[in-house]
């Protein structure tokens, strides 16, 4: 198998590293070799020997990209192309990681314009992590702010975004309504070195989803989600809130979104309300 150059082997590990990181990565420029095809190298970690195919490799340096700002959300990035010429490898390796990137929603192809990073301010993903839906009509929220603060970390919230104890953090807590009845009840827990600036009057100020703000003023971008799911009886405080009565049951969903590197970026815990809605989930 043909050697692949010193510089995408030897900054294969600090690419990784890159990607895992909470600020900007230089853009990657070495080209991988060209005669390698869709083969991979072994990389000898800690752990022993791993193989990683090329179109991985390709697709880590893209994430390096992203991550580094060189094309933000909701820009187009270069043709297959021209990807395939910056990095040295075939059109087809570059097409198999754009591929998985757009399976990823990392990346959306737009038939006739290209491929562009994908974005939460668009129309049809703005709730893409929302799985609460109407019995019936269509899904329309309306948002009521209830409080912006920042606070030092208590340990259970900060071991979850992976900071410290005591840090600095922002609390946001907000109410979904649909036609003008609470449905959701959000407390929102942000890593505050990231979130700088971030102030009730700013989020009254922006119209769009929350995700499309963090991304376009502060550069976070959300790009998957875990959660856990349980059911529970509303306290005195969510019973008021919600408007249901004391007791009433709810569907308590605690959801942890990380951004590039599957770095943990914020930790929501949401009180849904399901009396004319449900929880919608797809299973591949």
């Amino acid at each position: 198998m043909s050697a692949v150059p010193s510089r995408f082997n030897a900054t294969k590990a600090a690419t990784e590293r890159e990607v895992r990181g909470a600020g900007g990565a230089a853009s990657p420029a070495g080209p991988v070799n060209a005669g390698a095809g869709q083969a991979g190298v072994v990389s000898h970690a800690a752990g022993g020997p791993s193989f990683s195919p090329l179109y991985r490799q390709i697709k880590d340096l893209i994430i390096a990209s992203l991550q580094g700002g060189e094309w933000k959300a909701g820009e187009a990035i270069p043709s297959e192309l021209d990807l395939a010429a910056r990095f040295g490898v075939s059109q087809g390796t570059v097409r198999k990681a754009v591929d998985e990137m757009a399976a990823e929603n990392l990346l959306v192809r737009r038939q006739g314009k290209g491929t562009f990073v994908a974005t939460h301010a668009e129309q049809k993903v703005q709730y893409r992590f929302l799985r609460l839906m109407p019995d019936e009509g269509s899904q329309s929220l309306e948002r009521q702010l209830l409080d912006c603060k920042r606070l030092r970390a208590p340990a259970a919230i900060a071991k979850q975004l992976q900071l410290r104890a005591g840090d600095q953090m922002v609390e946001v807590r907000r109410l979904l309504k649909a036609q003008g009845r609470p449905v959701v009840l959000d407390d929102i827990w942000l890593p505050g070195n990231l979130f700088k600036g971030l102030t009730t009057e700013r989020l009254n100020q922006y119209r769009g989803p929350f995700y499309g703000l963090f991304e376009a003023e502060f550069g976070v971008h959300m790009i998957r989600a875990q959660e856990k799911i349980r059911a529970l009886a509303a306290d005195a405080e969510a019973a008021a809130l919600l408007q249901v009565p004391v007791g009433a049951p709810l569907l308590s969903v605690e959801r942890l979104s990380f951004t590039y590197g599957d770095k943990p970026v914020e930790l929501r815990r949401g009180l849904y309300h399901t009396e004319s809605h449900f929880y919608r989930n797809e299973l591949n």
